[in-house]
């Protein structure tokens, strides 16, 4: 199963996979922005298993664990030939590596070189294929000095292409009016259907790359009122603004109950509960590329199987939106 990247030339597996997790724990202050730890040899095997089963796309950013996801990334890519997959990543974090604490942010011109140059070398390649802006809410003028240089890193070779990992659509738009701009990051779920978002990526021939597929991991279905995630997991605290699913390391009890009154549907022809997000996902429009995250082969294996399936048909779409009463 497979989508155009965009108005590019580029075909990448409908599915991708997000690498935030896989980067470990970092922080904001004080405050957990990763999830938790992990092991690298897992995410590597991860990352490699994924490849055989027909998943070329992977999502990180820079920031991830401070740096360590791109170098995870990039030594279990290493070997593989560079147009078997593609790598999408993320710029304007700046951060200390050694300490895994977010510092700031930085768009100016020059930050944005040094910022794609040290990407390059942590994921061991000498091109981007999607060089993706990581501040959401930068003020959209400002942001056509950003577009151009990005327009100059495709120019020198260092980038194929550029997106904006924004929610709001005029942002998007004004990315999208850049040559190379061929994405747009937005988040996308069962419980937020982004329709407007979705409508611009279809009238601009714009792939839709969807953070938080599973709703961080709520649509896993692994979660009840007594769940209890730790305090160096990004849902095991006080949450900040843009986390809407779990508060204090508990999923909130009103979005499991809507979980609980679309299960039946998402699992239809013996989909996972995981598969069938995904399912509704691709369901939205054949723009659409969710890129849910992962820490073992196993969710690899689970994720890359809904592929098998499809998307949910327009008659379970529907039902869908009558069960949570959305217009």
């Amino acid at each position: 199963m497979k989508r155009k990247l965009g108005r590019s030339e580029l075909l990448v597996s409908a599915m991708g996979l997000g690498c935030w997790a896989i980067g470990g724990p970092f922080w904001s202050g004080e405050n957990a922005v990763g999830w938790g730890q992990i092991d690298d040899q897992q995410s590597i095997k991860a990352v490699q298993r994924a490849l055989s089963l027909g998943v070329n796309f992977f999502d990180t950013a820079d920031v991830y664990g401070g740096g360590h996801s791109e170098e995870v990334l990039g030594r279990a890519l290493k070997g593989y030939k560079r147009d078997t997959f593609v790598i999408a990543t993320k710029f304007s974090n700046t951060f200390d590596a050694e300490k895994k604490q977010i510092t700031g942010n930085d768009a100016s011109p020059a930050y944005i070189r040094q910022a794609c140059d040290a990407s390059l070398k942590r994921l061991q390649t000498d091109y981007i294929d999607l060089y993706q802006f990581h501040n959401g809410g930068y003020d959209k003028d400002r942001a056509i000095e950003v577009r151009e240089t990005l327009e100059e890193l495709v120019e020198a070779g260092k980038i194929r292409y550029y997106g904006w990992s924004t929610d709001d659509p005029e942002r998007a738009a004004v990315f999208a009016e850049g040559p190379h701009c061929v994405a747009v990051q937005h988040q996308l779920n069962v419980f937020n259907n982004a329709s407007a978002m979705v409508q611009l990526c279809e009238e601009l021939n714009l792939a839709s790359i969807n953070r938080g597929p599973l709703a961080m991991g709520l649509l896993s279905g692994k979660y009840s009122a007594a769940s209890e995630l730790p305090k160096d997991d990004v849902r095991g605290q006080q949450a900040p603004s843009w986390m809407r699913f779990f508060q204090e390391g508990k999923p909130l009890p009103a979005w499991l109950d809507k979980l609980a009154s679309v299960r039946d549907i998402l699992q239809t022809d013996g989909r996972t509960l995981v598969q069938g997000a995904l399912a509704w996902i691709w369901g939205c429009s054949e723009n659409t590329i969710p890129i849910p995250g992962f820490k073992t082969v196993e969710q690899v294996e689970e994720n890359a199987q809904a592929m098998e399936f499809g998307p949910l048909t327009e008659a379970e779409m529907e039902t869908i939106e009558r069960i949570l009463e959305r217009p």
